[in-house]
């Protein structure tokens, strides 16, 4: 997903990108919108702007939005990837919240994730999985637009001061980590209430029922007493999420065409590796959020605030295993969740990057 980075390089016979090539076949990646043609060569050091233009005819380059677009269309593309990436995969975050749980009650304790959801749907009726999803979705368009439009944005600018015309890893990873920040401003106050209306025994069933009590009882620093461990964490996943999706897109789709295979497979990858590796900080954020009532009453503080309290309250309460708590879930949840964002953003991408074209071509 290149905005200015090279089309991969020695892809003749013999060249470095022959596997990738035929991956992608296997994939289904031979048609769709080349980022660039297979035969067409950069203009020389004399050679005109226009040389690099789109001629009459040819396809649009989706990866290269239309001068002026690009924003609003990573906006939608990405507000939309948001909506559904988190109302597809809800379910299963609400068995990962409840399989992190430190000390849970023996009618909450579950053996896998379909056992969860079983039990769940069984005991506390078919919509409990549900609760929560309607904030969720609200937080999720809004905090989707701001990353993948600040992703996009920064990775060309700093691709082109790090590596000029080409794609750069450390680009794609800041990049990643700066778009986390504006992300995680606008969900934190979302997961506090929806972590919380997941729990077993939830006392909350409407969202406007959680944010009164949570305001009421612990004030308005409550909704981002995570924050910190929210970024802590989220930095490096999205770090690892970037670098591995940009680095299996080069293997996969070396031509950046439009490739749903690719897309997924890339994306289901990112998001396994990403979410294994930074589950202990996933397991401190879900305590941050829920403040948990039988964590609470090892904490001689009365609350748990900061990621070095939740960190000593994790080991106190369960020792080092306690740190990977829910990680199947969390993978389980990831992979297709990460696969249906990469998939859906590229997909809004190309369909308004070609109406856009043939506007013009219109004109």
């Amino acid at each position: 997903m290149e905005l200015g980075a090279g089309a991969g390089t020695g892809a003749g016979p013999g060249g470095g990108t022959e596997p990738g090539r035929i991956l992608l076949l296997l994939l289904g990646g031979g048609h769709g919108w080349a980022r660039r043609g297979g035969a067409e060569a950069e203009p020389g050091p004399g050679g005109s702007e226009a040389a690099r233009r789109p001629q009459p005819g040819s396809d649009p380059d989706y990866e290269a939005l239309p001068q002026g677009a690009a924003v609003s269309t990573h906006m939608l593309a990405g507000a939309v990837a948001g909506v559904l990436e988190h109302c597809v995969m809800y379910p299963i975050d609400c068995v990962k919240t409840r399989m992190q749980s430190l000390q849970p009650e023996p009618a909450a304790r579950y053996r896998n994730v379909l056992e969860a959801l079983w039990r769940i749907v069984q005991t506390e009726g078919f919509w409990r999985p549900m609760r929560g999803m309607n904030i969720t979705a609200t937080g999720a368009g809004p905090a989707h637009a701001l990353y993948f439009a600040c992703y996009e944005k920064l990775k060309k600018t700093l691709s082109d001061v790090i590596h000029a015309g080409g794609n750069s890893h450390v680009a794609n990873g800041a990049a990643g980590c700066v778009a986390t920040l504006l992300h995680d401003a606008a969900m934190n106050p979302v997961e506090v209430i929806k972590q919380r209306m997941q729990m077993y025994n939830s006392p909350y069933r409407r969202v406007t029922d959680c944010v009164r009590a949570v305001w009421h009882n612990e004030g308005a620093r409550a909704f981002y007493r995570s924050y910190t461990t929210q970024l802590t964490m989220n930095i490096p996943f999205q770090a690892i999420h970037f670098m591995t999706y940009e680095f299996l897109q080069e293997q996969l789709n070396p031509q950046r065409q439009y490739n749903p295979g690719s897309h997924v497979v890339s994306g289901a990858c990112a998001g396994a590796v990403a979410a294994a590796a930074t589950t202990p900080l996933d397991v401190c954020k879900t305590l941050l959020n829920t403040q948990e009532s039988l964590a609470l009453n090892s904490n001689i503080s009365g609350h748990i605030t900061g990621m070095a309290n939740a960190f000593r309250t994790v080991y106190r309460v369960g020792g080092v295993t306690a740190y990977f708590r829910g990680v199947q879930a969390r993978v389980i949840y990831q992979m297709p969740s990460t696969a249906i964002a990469w998939s859906v953003y590229e997909f809004f991408k190309y369909i308004l990057t070609k109406r856009q074209e043939e506007r013009r071509a219109g004109k």
